[in-house]
């Protein structure tokens, strides 16, 4: 007789939580029906082999399986390195680590010290029309993405954003990169979103911006030339015109 006790329950939601986070890599990564069609296939592969008790079918779809694990490894070894990435560089495992460190208030000290150069260039800029496009970097390196312009590795100052992004420096219509309370290049090429569902009135920084921001963990800044807003783009979703404390508020959230 089948007994279903603590351990089955403890396997189940595990299980869960597993598909769970394969769904949100695959989701950002825009690979979602990819991912639906192979839990279609698995759904049909146990149907047919464990329920039905079909040889024939069973046999092929069995080896199928087993060569397709090393397919779907090699299909996707860039989400699934940043699946265990992510799962490494957890944020409830680095607000837990926080908690046991001497040097909290420091930390959110020297946020604030980063975050608000950002926060006022981005509205100077917006009130003068001045096109940009800053990424503040996370978790996921992006040095690849570093490589493509020039390195500056300065401290994060509100005259040298605005400066870098004016009209007629050779570095405006590249992207920022900052990270770890650094500038560490300007001029980046950045990949860009052809997602349809961006609205049309919106650029190519913001494209840009979303494209980054599908790839990675990285937090994406635009200031509109053509209307002067302010947008963030995160994880594939954008926050459109944006205050200044909305920013910051963001920002200080984002960057914890």
């Amino acid at each position: 007789m089948f007994e279903f006790g603590l351990k089955d329950i403890i396997d189940i939601l595990l299980v869960a939580v597993m598909l769970f986070y394969i769904y949100r890599v695959m989701r950002d990564s825009r690979s979602l029906n990819v991912f639906s069609g192979i839990l279609v296939f698995i759904v049909v592969w146990l149907l047919v082999s464990q329920i039905l008790e079909m040889r024939l079918l069973g046999s092929i779809m069995d080896k199928l399986v087993s060569v397709g694990v090393i397919a779907l490894i090699v299909l996707f070894q860039e989400e699934i390195r940043k699946f265990f990435y992510t799962l490494g560089t957890h944020r409830q495992v680095k607000n837990l680590m926080s908690i046991f460190s001497s040097h909290k208030d420091k930390d959110i000290k020297r946020d604030k010290e980063a975050i608000m150069p950002i926060v006022m260039a981005c509205m100077s800029m917006a009130k003068n029309k001045v096109g940009a496009l800053i990424v503040v970097e996370r978790n996921t390196p992006l040095d690849s993405i570093v490589e493509t312009g020039d390195r500056i590795d300065a401290l994060i100052n509100q005259r040298l954003i605005e400066n870098i992004f004016f009209k007629n420096s050779p570095l405006h219509d590249g992207a920022m990169i900052i990270s770890k309370k650094r500038i560490k290049a300007a001029g980046c090429i950045l990949p860009v979103s052809h997602d349809l569902d961006i609205p049309k009135e919106l650029g190519l920084r913001h494209r840009a911006a979303m494209g980054v921001s599908q790839e990675s963990d990285a937090l994406a800044i635009v200031v509109s030339e053509e209307t002067g807003k302010i947008s963030v783009a995160i994880s594939g979703h954008f926050h459109l015109r944006l205050s200044a404390e909305q920013l910051e508020i963001l920002l200080a959230d984002m960057l914890k």
